[in-house]
């Protein structure tokens, strides 16, 4: 099976920075494609920011210039850096990965991580 852990978040004053990490663990062949999605209290879920194997990227509007996804592949960890954050940023922030693994054959799914608490607050 795989499993993601997720690191990074804390608390962090407006106009800071942070750098979120999700590793993923397992017998894994690849990262096809990967996600970062946040959720805020009484808010649903959202896309923040999106990548292909390719290296095509998709960002919400609201973090366009200040977020940045991308990936480790020799360390299968993935990375959201927020820099310029704001108030309104914060939220739990959750990796969604689909990843070609080995379990007993080949496979293929989808992963979510377990969240990473960011807090925007001065």
């Amino acid at each position: 099976q795989v499993q993601l852990v997720e690191s990074g978040g804390g608390l962090v004053q407006p106009g800071g920075s942070l750098r979120l990490s999700c590793e993923a663990s397992g017998t894994i062949f690849s990262i096809n494609a990967m996600g970062w999605y946040r959720q805020a209290p009484g808010k649903e879920r959202e896309l923040v920011a999106a990548a292909t194997s390719g290296g095509n990227t998709n960002y919400a509007d609201h973090v366009k210039g200040r977020f940045t996804i991308s990936r480790d592949s020799a360390k299968n960890t993935v990375y959201l850096q927020m820099n310029s954050l704001k108030p309104e940023d914060t939220a739990i922030y959750y990796c969604n990965l689909a990843v070609a693994y080995f379990s007993g054959s080949y496979r293929e799914g989808d992963f979510w991580g377990q969240g990473t608490q960011v807090t925007v607050s001065s």
